[in-house]
């Protein structure tokens, strides 16, 4: 519609995080995050290029009015569709139908639709601390409260750091209209490499789709002509609606954890989150 996406500077609400005021937030220490602060306060980066006017104009209405969608007031029509995969309930592995394609993706996500726990991620396929996450941190939060039905992950693009983290974020939604987001997903935090430097560029990313068993050829396409660059701009618009500002940013029920946390710090969200939710019956 309006060609491949492009990466614009943007004002990340004054480089503030601007969340609900009944939301708990956990900062990162601030020494794991100055490098990606001081860079991306210079050129935060944006999709918004890529959305039609009418959308920019409702996104400055929604900031202003202080609406930031919160956790619970997910649009249902967002909902994902699920499938089980060694006993972990996951989006993004089944193939997409050309509604859904028409429709828009939906979110990828890892768990059970009726988990107590939900925990939203905002994040850059070239971001250094969120690939630490997938690799470090995610795994265990999966075996030990996934598997069980306590927990359930949901995605959200946030590329930020330039076009080569469009280009990732447009290539995973490709596989997952393949139905193999999850498996592309790692295989690019697995690929990780210097901003912008290539390592995310189309050809290696075409490659990428080979080594995930994809259809080659309906990927490239999907890929060159930007299908599901609304899809991706969807997401970022919903973050800088809620104020994320950097990755990784995590909102855990109705938690904010800002940057890469230890796993105790997750599993003590998680598990107050839990036992709230007992309580609440």
């Amino acid at each position: 519609m309006w060609g491949r996406l492009r990466c614009i500077d943007v004002e990340m609400f004054g480089g503030r995080l601007a969340v609900d005021p009944d939301l708990e937030v956990i900062l990162t220490d601030p020494e794991r995050t100055d490098d990606r602060r001081e860079e991306s306060g210079a050129r935060a980066r944006a999709l918004l290029l890529g959305l039609p006017l009418v959308v920019l104009v409702a996104l400055v209405a929604l900031f202003f009015l202080g609406g930031e969608q919160r956790p619970e007031e997910r649009d249902a029509r967002n909902a994902p569709e699920s499938r089980s995969s060694g006993g972990v309930e996951q989006s993004g592995g089944r193939q997409a139908t050309a509604g859904a394609e028409e429709a828009g993706l939906p979110h990828p996500s890892l768990g059970s639709e009726d988990a107590p726990v939900v925990m939203v991620e905002y994040a850059d396929y070239q971001c250094p601390y969120c690939g630490r996450f997938a690799r470090e941190v995610e795994p265990e939060l999966v075996e030990r409260y996934v598997e069980d039905g306590t927990l359930r992950i949901e995605w959200r693009d946030f590329p930020y750091l330039g076009q080569e983290s469009v280009n990732a974020a447009l290539a995973a939604r490709a596989a997952q209209a393949q139905g193999k987001f999850w498996e592309y997903h790692r295989l690019l935090f697995e690929n990780q490499g210097g901003q912008n430097s290539g390592g995310f560029s189309d050809e290696r990313l075409i490659e990428l789709a080979g080594e995930a068993d994809l259809d080659v050829e309906r990927f490239r396409e999907d890929l060159q002509s930007g299908r599901y660059e609304e899809v991706v701009a969807r997401d970022f618009a919903e973050g800088q609606a809620r104020g994320v500002s950097g990755t990784p940013a995590f909102i855990v029920n109705d938690r904010v954890i800002i940057g890469l946390q230890p796993l105790e710090v997750f599993e003590r969200a998680i598990e107050e989150e839990r036992k709230e939710a007992a309580e609440d019956g």
